[in-house]
């Protein structure tokens, strides 16, 4: 057992002590951080990206994200920055018809695949089924979640996927609607199979 022989007030001002010397200690960590990364400037990569159909040629800073390609590079806004953490599915597009979160997704690392956004979905003026069924069956309120979730259900249906209502809540999971719009997302979902 250790004997202290330290008042209550020596152990408060000797703690803050230390606990201000971890402050300053990692205030200065992070400078330095910093200035190693101002002093080393990351070149720009060119990057071809195939979006909807057709190729686009980028020079982009190699940490760019496949969603801020999008949004800042491309002004294609449809597909939307929701967590930035790949917790909502706000960011989904499809990827050679594969769901992805565009932003846990490097812009570099989708060259060479059929990247596919809300944008690309509509055809000669038509909305594409899914889109269809997700205005007839209000599946949505904001709207803000809404062309993640568009882009989840339509591979979900290529997926066949389609099977219950609880197959189908299961596998959108990754897709949060803050407005509660569940279930006419299920029904919306469930009458565009089939048509899509």
């Amino acid at each position: 057992m250790y004997e202290w022989d330290w008042t209550r007030r020596e152990l408060l001002t000797r703690g803050a002590v230390a606990g201000g010397g971890l402050a300053l200690a990692g205030r200065f960590g992070h400078a330095d951080a910093a200035a190693r990364d101002e002093a080393a400037p990351v070149e720009p990569v060119e990057v071809t990206l195939r979006i909807n159909g057709e190729a686009r040629t980028l020079r982009l800073d190699p940490r760019t994200t496949l969603l801020d390609a999008l949004r800042e590079h491309l002004q294609l806004t449809g597909t939307k920055k929701g967590c930035d953490m790949g917790a909502c599915g706000a960011c989904t597009v499809l990827a050679d018809g594969r769901r992805i979160n565009a932003c846990l997704t490097l812009a570099a690392s989708a060259e060479g695949k059929e990247i596919t956004t809300i944008e690309g979905l509509a055809k000669n003026g038509r909305l594409h089924p899914v889109q269809a069924a997700f205005v007839e069956h209000d599946g949505f309120q904001c709207g803000y979640c809404t062309p993640g979730q568009i882009m989840s259900a339509v591979a979900l249906i290529e997926e066949g996927r389609t099977r219950s209502d609880a197959e189908i809540r299961e596998f959108m999971s990754g897709n949060i609607c803050r407005c509660g719009a569940y279930n006419n997302i299920v029904a919306a979902i469930k009458s565009a199979v089939g048509r899509a």
